[in-house]
C-alpha cells in the first residue's frame, strides 16, 4: 500500500512536469532600498514575468523606511521593454497590471508591526492574495523581515475560526531568504502547519556563510565555497550581460556584497523542466532543501521547534575538478545555466527575434516515471528536443542521486550511476546491484539536460524517475 501511494504521487507530480505546469502564483517582500542585491532580483525576476503569475510586489521595513517607489522605478523600466520582450515569448504583464501589485508594509522592524491596529497595505493586500479563489498555492518570496507575513497570519488568527486559518494557512508556501529579524521564528513557532523554506539565522555571528541561498552568486569570499564558476558572478560579466542592455539594465545596479542574494526564493518556481516547487527535497536552480527540524547553531534566533525546509548537501564535482560536498552545491551547481538564461532574456529586452537566442523545448519518447528491478536495462530517449531556432543540441543524462531514495555509492568512474551514451538523444543503464545500500529498493532519480549552440547556450530539462523495486 504505501508503493502504491508513492507511485500515485510520483505520477500526479511528473505529470505536472511534462505537461504545460500552470504558473505559480507569486508575492514579494523586499526589503528594497537596503543592500542593492535586491533591485538585481527585481530585475531578473520580471524578465521571467510571463512564467510567474506576480501577485505581490511589497516593500518591507528597511533601515527606518519603505521603498516601494523603488519597485516602481523598475517596473517604469521594464515597461519600456515589455513589448520587445513579447515578441519573444507570449504572456507578459503590462507595466500598469504590474504597479497594481506594488503596497508597502509599515516602517517599523522585529515584531513591532505585528498586532492590533498594525495592518498596513502590503498585509491586507497578501491577504487578499492568499483568500483569491484559486486552487493553486500562493508563494511569499521573502527578501528581508517577514513581518508583513507575521502580521497577515495574526490578523486571520485573531479574526477566524481555528479551521479558517489551518485553509489560510495551507494555501501559502513561503521560501524566505534567511531570518532578517525576529518575525521569521515566531512564524515558524506560532503557525507550524506552514510550508516554509529557510536556513534560519542571522547574518551576525556568520549566518548567510552556511546559507544554501548565499550560492546564487557566492565566491570563496561571500560564500566560503568553491568548485562554483565565479566568473559568472562578477560585476565585469554583469557588465556586459546585463547591465549594458537596454533600460531595464540600466537599473539593475553593482553588487556591493555579491550578486542577486534573493533570487534563489523563485528560481524554482521557473518552469524550465528541473524543478517541482512541492517537492524542494528534488531540487533546481534554487537549490535543494529537505524537511527535518535542525539543530540550534549559534547564528539561530532561537531553537526551532519543528520540521522546516532546510539545508542539505549535494556532491558535485566543481571546476576546480575537486568533488564538493555541501548545500551551497545544490544552487552553484546550475550556476551556468542560469546566468545564460538571465543574458539571453536581457537580450530579448533590445534584441529582434531573429538575434537572440531562446531554450530548447525537450521531448521525452517514453513516461517520466519508470519501473525496473535491480539488473535490468532501462532505456532512455528524447529523439523529439527540438530547438525553436534550429540550433543543433547536445545532450546530458546523469543519475541526481541524493533526491532519490534508493541510496548508491560511488561507482569507479565517480558518478552515481553509470549511463551508457550519455551525451546522445538515446541512452541507456542497467540498475546497478552492487554498492547498493539495502534493500535495494527506491526511486533514482534522471535529468536529462538539454543545450543549445546558440549565444548564450541555453538548457532545459527533463527529469525520469525509475522506481526500483525488489
Amino acid at each position: 500500500m504505501v508503493r502504491l501511494r508513492l507511485l500515485l504521487v510520483l505520477s500526479f507530480v511528473l505529470g505536472s512536469l511534462t505537461a504545460a505546469p500552470p504558473k505559480a502564483r507569486l508575492f514579494v517582500l523586499t526589503d528594497i532600498g537596503g543592500d542593492p542585491d535586491d533591485q538585481m532580483s527585481m530585475v531578473r525576476l520580471l524578465t521571467y514575468a510571463n512564467h510567474i503569475d506576480i501577485e505581490g510586489l511589497v516593500a518591507t521595513h528597511v533601515n527606518g523606511r519603505v521603498n516601494p517607489g523603488q519597485i516602481e522605478k523598475i517596473i517604469e523600466a521594464y515597461g519600456r521593454v515589455r513589448d520587445n520582450l513579447e515578441r519573444h515569448e507570449p504572456g507578459y504583464p503590462t507595466a500598469d497590471q504590474l504597479r497594481a501589485t506594488v503596497a508597502a508594509g509599515l516602517p517599523l522592524d522585529h515584531l513591532e508591526p505585528v498586532g492590533e491596529g498594525r495592518d498596513s497595505p502590503g498585509s491586507t493586500r497578501l491577504i487578499q492574495a492568499a483568500d483569491r479563489e484559486d486552487p493553486r498555492p500562493l508563494w511569499v518570496a521573502v527578501w528581508g523581515g517577514p513581518n508583513v507575513l507575521a502580521q497577515a497570519l495574526w490578523k486571520v488568527r485573531a479574526t477566524r475560526t481555528p479551521a479558517e486559518v489551518a485553509r489560510f494557512v495551507a494555501r501559502l508556501r513561503v521560501y524566505a531568504i534567511s531570518d532578517q529579524d525576529n518575525s521569521g521564528p515566531w512564524i515558524r513557532r506560532e503557525f507550524p502547519g506552514l510550508f516554509y523554506i529557510v536556513t534560519p539565522g542571522i547574518n551576525a555571528g556568520g549566518g548567510f556563510h552556511h546559507a544554501t541561498w548565499i550560492a546564487i552568486g557566492g565566491d570563496r569570499f561571500h560564500g566560503r565555497f568553491g568548485g562554483a564558476d565565479f566568473s559568472l558572478v562578477t560585476n565585469e560579466w554583469l557588465d556586459r550581460n546585463v547591465r549594458r542592455k537596454g533600460p531595464l539594465g540600466a537599473v539593475y545596479p553593482h553588487w556591493e556584497f555579491m550578486m542577486e542574494g534573493d533570487t534563489p526564493s523563485f528560481l524554482n518556481l521557473i518552469p524550465n523542466g528541473l524543478s517541482e516547487p512541492e517537492r524542494p527535497d528534488w531540487g533546481g536552480w534554487g537549490g535543494r532543501y529537505e524537511l527535518y527540524t535542525p539543530r540550534t547553531e549559534k547564528w539561530f534566533l532561537e531553537p526551532e521547534t519543528r520540521p522546516i525546509w532546510t539545508n542539505v548537501q549535494d556532491e558535485v564535482l566543481g571546476v576546480d575538478g575537486h568533488w564538493h560536498t555541501t548545500n551551497h552545491a545544490t544552487i552553484w551547481r546550475w550556476r551556468t545555466a542560469y546566468q545564460n538564461d538571465f543574458a539571453a532574456r536581457m537580450d530579448w529586452t533590445i534584441k529582434p527575434y531573429a538575434e537572440a537566442n531562446h531554450p530548447p523545448v525537450v521531448k521525452l519518447d517514453h513516461p517520466a516515471l519508470l519501473t525496473a528491478r535491480p539488473g535490468e536495462r532501462v532505456d532512455l530517449s528524447a529523439t523529439g528536443s527540438s530547438d525553436p531556432d534550429g540550433d543543433p543540441l547536445s545532450f546530458e543524462w546523469f543519475c541526481y542521486e541524493e533526491p532519490g531514495t534508493r541510496r548508491m555509492s560511488n561507482s569507479s568512474t565517480g558518478v552515481k550511476h553509470d549511463i551508457v551514451a550519455f551525451d546522445q538523444s538515446k541512452a541507456w543503464l542497467r540498475v546497478k546491484t552492487a554498492r547498493v545500500v539495502p534493500p535495494g529498493a527506491g526511486t533514482m532519480h534522471i535529468i536529462l539536460a538539454v543545450t543549445d549552440h546558440g549565444t548564450p547556450r541555453l538548457t532545459r530539462y527533463a527529469r525520469v524517475i525509475i522506481d526500483v523495486v525488489p
